[in-house]
């Protein structure tokens, strides 16, 4: 049996000022119509530094009210499943670089959760309300020398992050979804950024 499905795509530009500097960071959005379920899908490049932690608050809420938005369409209908994807450059902070890689090189990386920019600010209520993400089990992804898998070597010594991230967010009770599995793949050192991915499965009720 054939289903009607219908596929949108929308952007988002945040950062710099204008005309005057360019803007760099952004999202851009895909919308997929399957069986009368809204989905989204966003990818982002939010604002870098750990300082900028508030900025890339803003960035969030700027980018979540402005894509597939009913106040530039009325008509626009609400997702059920909306998944947020990249680079949201959300660092650790309260702890050095030095210190930190030796709790991820004794494979204890999971002692810095409690650092994590993203975590503090969704528990704050600041961001991604209502979204789901797997357990951060796999190494912090950023920022790595290209070519190895070596944290950051140059005289910045930046401190390692999860900065790769997905969450996702069901607003539906005709969705089952089940997260498999949520991991870095390390092994691809074209990067200063190690890739994440998810194994997300979705059950439509009847």
């Amino acid at each position: 049996m054939w289903f009607y499905i219908e596929v949108k795509v929308d952007k988002h530009e945040v950062g710099g000022l204008g005309w005057l500097i360019r803007r760099k960071k952004g999202a851009v959005a895909i919308k997929i119509s399957y069986k009368g379920i809204q989905m989204v899908f966003i990818s982002c490049h939010l604002s870098a530094h750990a300082r900028n932690v508030e900025e890339r608050n803003l960035q969030f809420k700027h980018i979540s009210n402005t894509l597939f938005s009913k106040n530039r369409n009325p008509y626009a209908k609400s997702a059920q499943l909306t998944v947020w994807l990249g680079d949201l450059n959300y660092r650790l902070q309260g702890i050095n670089s030095y210190p930190a890689r030796d709790l991820i090189h004794g494979n204890l990386h999971q002692m810095l959760t409690s650092k994590d920019q993203l975590l503090q600010e969704a528990e704050r209520g600041e961001i991604f309300n209502g979204y789901c993400e797997g357990a951060l089990d796999f190494k912090p992804t950023y920022k790595y020398d290209i070519g190895s898998s070596s944290y950051d070597t140059s005289h910045k010594v930046r401190v390692p992050s999860w900065t790769d991230r997905i969450l996702f967010k069901i607003d539906s009770n005709n969705i089952n979804a089940t997260l498999h599995s949520y991991e870095a793949i390390e092994s691809i050192q074209s990067s200063d950024h190690k890739p994440v991915k998810a194994h997300l499965c979705l059950k439509l009720k009847k």
